[in-house]
Protein backbone atom coordinates (compact mmCIF):
# COMPACT_ATOMS: atom_id res chain seq x y z
CA UNK A 1 0.00 0.00 0.00
CA UNK A 2 1.21 3.49 -0.86
CA UNK A 3 -0.03 6.52 1.07
CA UNK A 4 0.32 10.26 0.68
CA UNK A 5 1.40 10.70 4.32
CA UNK A 6 4.24 13.09 3.42
CA UNK A 7 1.60 15.55 2.15
CA UNK A 8 -0.81 15.22 5.07
CA UNK A 9 -0.91 18.42 7.13
CA UNK A 10 0.05 18.20 10.83
CA UNK A 11 -1.46 20.91 13.06
CA UNK A 12 -1.56 21.82 16.74
CA UNK A 13 -4.93 21.80 18.49
CA UNK A 14 -5.62 22.64 22.13
CA UNK A 15 -8.10 20.94 24.44
CA UNK A 16 -8.55 20.62 28.19
CA UNK A 17 -9.68 17.88 30.54
CA UNK A 18 -13.49 18.00 30.52
CA UNK A 19 -15.68 17.85 33.62
CA UNK A 20 -18.02 14.82 33.87
CA UNK A 21 -21.59 15.23 32.62
CA UNK A 22 -24.49 13.09 33.86
CA UNK A 23 -27.98 12.71 32.46
CA UNK A 24 -30.11 11.12 35.19
CA UNK A 25 -32.23 9.11 35.02
CA UNK A 26 -31.23 7.07 31.98
CA UNK A 27 -34.06 4.94 30.57
CA UNK A 28 -33.29 1.59 28.99
CA UNK A 29 -35.24 -0.16 26.23
CA UNK A 30 -37.61 -1.71 28.76
CA UNK A 31 -38.46 1.61 30.39
CA UNK A 32 -36.33 1.01 33.49
CA UNK A 33 -34.66 4.03 35.06
CA UNK A 34 -30.96 3.91 35.90
CA UNK A 35 -29.03 6.30 38.12
CA UNK A 36 -25.35 6.08 37.25
CA UNK A 37 -22.49 8.10 35.73
CA UNK A 38 -22.20 9.21 32.12
CA UNK A 39 -19.60 10.91 29.95
CA UNK A 40 -16.56 13.06 30.65
CA UNK A 41 -13.90 13.49 33.28
CA UNK A 42 -10.89 11.36 34.14
CA UNK A 43 -12.09 7.75 34.36
CA UNK A 44 -9.64 6.14 36.77
CA UNK A 45 -10.90 2.55 36.53
CA UNK A 46 -11.71 2.23 32.83
CA UNK A 47 -9.45 2.70 29.85
CA UNK A 48 -7.74 1.47 26.73
CA UNK A 49 -7.84 -2.34 26.49
CA UNK A 50 -10.76 -2.81 28.91
CA UNK A 51 -13.87 -4.72 27.90
CA UNK A 52 -16.45 -2.29 26.51
CA UNK A 53 -19.17 -3.97 28.62
CA UNK A 54 -17.20 -3.76 31.88
CA UNK A 55 -18.75 -0.68 33.48
CA UNK A 56 -22.17 -0.01 35.00
CA UNK A 57 -22.88 3.34 33.38
CA UNK A 58 -23.96 5.15 30.24
CA UNK A 59 -21.51 5.92 27.41
CA UNK A 60 -18.58 5.75 29.85
CA UNK A 61 -15.53 7.27 28.18
CA UNK A 62 -12.13 5.63 28.72
CA UNK A 63 -9.13 7.33 30.31
CA UNK A 64 -9.30 11.12 29.81
CA UNK A 65 -12.13 13.09 28.15
CA UNK A 66 -11.13 16.42 26.64
CA UNK A 67 -12.59 19.29 24.65
CA UNK A 68 -11.93 22.91 23.72
CA UNK A 69 -14.11 25.23 25.82
CA UNK A 70 -14.88 27.31 22.71
CA UNK A 71 -17.66 25.40 20.90
CA UNK A 72 -16.59 26.60 17.45
CA UNK A 73 -12.98 25.63 18.02
CA UNK A 74 -14.07 22.32 19.50
CA UNK A 75 -15.80 21.47 16.21
CA UNK A 76 -12.41 21.94 14.54
CA UNK A 77 -10.65 19.86 17.18
CA UNK A 78 -13.15 17.03 16.78
CA UNK A 79 -12.60 16.95 13.02
CA UNK A 80 -8.81 17.25 13.03
CA UNK A 81 -7.94 14.89 15.91
CA UNK A 82 -7.08 11.35 14.82
CA UNK A 83 -6.62 8.12 16.71
CA UNK A 84 -2.93 7.66 17.47
CA UNK A 85 -2.07 11.38 17.51
CA UNK A 86 0.50 12.48 20.06
CA UNK A 87 -0.81 14.48 23.01
CA UNK A 88 1.11 16.45 25.65
CA UNK A 89 -0.06 18.10 28.86
CA UNK A 90 0.99 21.76 28.78
CA UNK A 91 -0.34 23.05 32.12
CA UNK A 92 -0.73 21.95 35.73
CA UNK A 93 1.19 19.44 37.84
CA UNK A 94 1.26 16.91 34.97
CA UNK A 95 2.88 19.36 32.53
CA UNK A 96 5.13 17.52 30.08
CA UNK A 97 3.34 14.16 30.38
CA UNK A 98 2.68 12.56 27.01
CA UNK A 99 -0.09 10.33 25.74
CA UNK A 100 -2.10 9.75 22.58
CA UNK A 101 -5.60 10.08 21.19
CA UNK A 102 -7.67 6.87 21.39
CA UNK A 103 -11.00 8.09 20.05
CA UNK A 104 -13.65 10.77 19.84
CA UNK A 105 -17.27 10.77 20.91
CA UNK A 106 -19.87 12.68 18.92
CA UNK A 107 -22.85 14.37 20.52
CA UNK A 108 -20.97 15.36 23.66
CA UNK A 109 -18.01 16.11 21.35
CA UNK A 110 -15.15 14.80 23.46
CA UNK A 111 -11.70 13.77 22.27
CA UNK A 112 -10.53 10.75 24.28
CA UNK A 113 -6.88 10.59 25.29
CA UNK A 114 -4.77 7.89 26.94
CA UNK A 115 -2.18 8.80 29.56
CA UNK A 116 -0.29 6.16 31.48
CA UNK A 117 -0.37 8.23 34.71
CA UNK A 118 -3.79 9.84 34.49
CA UNK A 119 -4.00 10.23 38.28
CA UNK A 120 -1.66 13.24 37.96
CA UNK A 121 -4.17 15.13 35.82
CA UNK A 122 -6.79 17.62 36.99
CA UNK A 123 -10.01 18.84 35.35
CA UNK A 124 -9.11 21.89 33.27
CA UNK A 125 -5.51 20.88 32.53
CA UNK A 126 -4.63 21.87 28.97
CA UNK A 127 -3.46 19.32 26.43
CA UNK A 128 -1.91 20.05 23.05
CA UNK A 129 -2.45 17.47 20.32
CA UNK A 130 -0.48 17.07 17.10
CA UNK A 131 -3.47 16.55 14.82
CA UNK A 132 -2.33 14.52 11.84
CA UNK A 133 -4.26 12.14 9.60
CA UNK A 134 -7.25 13.81 7.94
CA UNK A 135 -6.49 13.80 4.23
CA UNK A 136 -4.62 10.50 4.34
CA UNK A 137 -5.19 8.50 1.16
CA UNK A 138 -4.20 5.15 -0.30
CA UNK A 139 -2.91 6.22 -3.69
CA UNK A 140 -3.00 2.66 -5.05
CA UNK A 141 -6.53 2.01 -3.70
CA UNK A 142 -8.44 5.23 -4.50
CA UNK A 143 -11.79 3.52 -3.83
CA UNK A 144 -10.88 3.18 -0.14
CA UNK A 145 -11.46 6.23 2.03
CA UNK A 146 -9.48 6.77 5.23
CA UNK A 147 -10.36 8.98 8.18
CA UNK A 148 -9.51 9.59 11.80
CA UNK A 149 -6.21 7.70 12.08
CA UNK A 150 -2.63 8.84 12.49
CA UNK A 151 -0.56 7.73 9.47
CA UNK A 152 2.08 6.10 11.67
CA UNK A 153 -0.56 4.04 13.45
CA UNK A 154 -2.26 3.12 10.18
CA UNK A 155 1.00 1.71 8.82
CA UNK A 156 1.35 -0.57 11.86
CA UNK A 157 -1.96 -2.35 11.31
CA UNK A 158 -1.03 -5.68 9.63
CA UNK A 159 -3.22 -5.28 6.54
CA UNK A 160 -2.58 -7.85 3.81
CA UNK A 161 -2.97 -7.28 0.07
CA UNK A 162 -4.41 -10.24 -1.80
CA UNK A 163 -6.06 -10.47 -5.22
CA UNK A 164 -6.79 -6.76 -5.29
CA UNK A 165 -8.33 -6.76 -1.83
CA UNK A 166 -7.19 -5.44 1.54
CA UNK A 167 -7.47 -8.09 4.26
CA UNK A 168 -7.95 -6.25 7.56
CA UNK A 169 -7.67 -8.14 10.88
CA UNK A 170 -10.55 -7.41 13.27
CA UNK A 171 -11.77 -8.78 16.59
CA UNK A 172 -15.45 -8.64 15.66
CA UNK A 173 -17.72 -8.29 12.64
CA UNK A 174 -20.80 -6.16 13.30
CA UNK A 175 -23.76 -6.92 11.01
CA UNK A 176 -25.56 -3.90 9.58
CA UNK A 177 -28.73 -4.57 11.58
CA UNK A 178 -26.84 -4.09 14.86
CA UNK A 179 -25.79 -0.50 14.20
CA UNK A 180 -27.52 2.42 15.84
CA UNK A 181 -27.11 5.97 17.07
CA UNK A 182 -24.98 8.17 14.83
CA UNK A 183 -26.10 6.71 11.48
CA UNK A 184 -26.75 9.53 9.04
CA UNK A 185 -24.31 12.05 10.50
CA UNK A 186 -22.93 14.09 7.64
CA UNK A 187 -19.26 14.15 8.67
CA UNK A 188 -17.54 10.80 9.34
CA UNK A 189 -14.41 12.70 10.38
CA UNK A 190 -15.80 14.19 13.60
CA UNK A 191 -17.93 11.55 15.28
CA UNK A 192 -18.58 7.91 16.12
CA UNK A 193 -21.60 5.66 15.81
CA UNK A 194 -22.91 2.99 18.11
CA UNK A 195 -23.36 -0.74 18.05
CA UNK A 196 -27.00 -1.35 18.98
CA UNK A 197 -26.91 -3.67 22.01
CA UNK A 198 -30.61 -3.73 22.87
CA UNK A 199 -30.73 -7.46 21.97
CA UNK A 200 -27.98 -8.84 24.20
CA UNK A 201 -28.67 -12.43 23.20
CA UNK A 202 -27.72 -11.57 19.63
CA UNK A 203 -24.70 -9.59 20.84
CA UNK A 204 -23.46 -12.59 22.85
CA UNK A 205 -24.19 -15.04 20.02
CA UNK A 206 -21.89 -13.05 17.75
CA UNK A 207 -19.21 -12.57 20.43
CA UNK A 208 -19.55 -8.80 20.32
CA UNK A 209 -19.75 -8.72 24.13
CA UNK A 210 -16.00 -9.50 24.14
CA UNK A 211 -14.88 -6.32 22.36
CA UNK A 212 -12.47 -3.95 24.13
CA UNK A 213 -11.76 -0.24 24.02
CA UNK A 214 -9.25 0.19 21.20
CA UNK A 215 -10.28 -2.95 19.33
CA UNK A 216 -10.35 -2.77 15.54
CA UNK A 217 -13.71 -4.06 14.29
CA UNK A 218 -15.59 -4.33 10.99
CA UNK A 219 -19.10 -3.12 10.25
CA UNK A 220 -20.52 -5.19 7.41
CA UNK A 221 -22.65 -3.77 4.56
CA UNK A 222 -22.08 -0.19 5.72
CA UNK A 223 -20.38 2.55 3.70
CA UNK A 224 -19.15 5.71 5.42
CA UNK A 225 -17.59 7.51 2.46
CA UNK A 226 -19.93 10.51 2.43
CA UNK A 227 -21.49 10.42 5.88
CA UNK A 228 -21.77 7.89 8.66
CA UNK A 229 -23.04 4.38 8.15
CA UNK A 230 -25.25 4.06 5.09
CA UNK A 231 -26.39 0.52 4.28
CA UNK A 232 -24.82 -0.82 1.10
CA UNK A 233 -24.50 -4.49 0.26
CA UNK A 234 -20.88 -5.76 0.31
CA UNK A 235 -19.54 -2.47 1.65
CA UNK A 236 -17.30 -2.62 4.72
CA UNK A 237 -16.34 0.01 7.27
CA UNK A 238 -13.43 -0.59 9.64
CA UNK A 239 -13.43 1.24 12.97
CA UNK A 240 -12.02 1.48 16.47
CA UNK A 241 -14.12 0.94 19.63
CA UNK A 242 -14.01 4.18 21.63
CA UNK A 243 -16.53 4.15 24.50
CA UNK A 244 -18.46 1.76 26.70
CA UNK A 245 -21.77 0.04 26.23
CA UNK A 246 -24.91 1.92 27.32
CA UNK A 247 -28.50 1.06 28.06
CA UNK A 248 -30.43 3.50 25.87
CA UNK A 249 -32.23 1.88 22.94
CA UNK A 250 -30.22 2.17 19.73
CA UNK A 251 -27.01 2.82 21.63
CA UNK A 252 -24.01 0.76 22.70
CA UNK A 253 -20.22 0.81 22.33
CA UNK A 254 -19.11 3.60 20.01
CA UNK A 255 -17.01 3.01 16.89
CA UNK A 256 -14.95 5.62 15.02
CA UNK A 257 -14.53 4.77 11.33
CA UNK A 258 -10.93 4.63 10.04
CA UNK A 259 -11.45 2.91 6.65
CA UNK A 260 -14.41 2.35 4.35
CA UNK A 261 -15.04 0.93 0.89
CA UNK A 262 -18.25 0.48 -1.05
CA UNK A 263 -17.19 -2.20 -3.50
CA UNK A 264 -15.81 -5.13 -1.53
CA UNK A 265 -12.14 -4.13 -1.63
CA UNK A 266 -11.92 -4.31 2.17
CA UNK A 267 -12.29 -7.84 3.52
CA UNK A 268 -12.29 -8.33 7.31
CA UNK A 269 -10.43 -11.27 8.84
CA UNK A 270 -11.50 -12.36 12.32
CA UNK A 271 -8.63 -12.67 14.82
CA UNK A 272 -8.53 -13.02 18.60
CA UNK A 273 -6.48 -9.88 19.31
CA UNK A 274 -6.27 -6.62 17.34
CA UNK A 275 -6.12 -3.50 19.47
CA UNK A 276 -4.42 -0.15 18.89
CA UNK A 277 -2.76 -0.58 22.31
CA UNK A 278 -0.56 -3.24 20.68
CA UNK A 279 0.89 -0.73 18.22
CA UNK A 280 1.46 2.40 20.31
Amino acid sequence: MITNKDKVVKLSIMVEVAHPVVRIPVLDGEGNAHYFPGVGGITYNFGLGDNAFKMHGDHIEPDVSTKNSDAKLNDTCMTLACIGNEAEVVSGDAKGMKGFVIGKHGGVDHILVYFKEKEKLRVGDKIQIKAWGQGLELTDYPEVRIYNIDPKLFEKIPIEEKDGKLIVPVTAEIPAHLTGSGIGASNPADTDYDINTHDMEEIKRLGIDKIKIGDIVAIKDHYSGFGVGGYRKDAVSIGVVVHSNCVKTGHGPGVVVIMTSANGIIEPKKVSQMNIKDFI
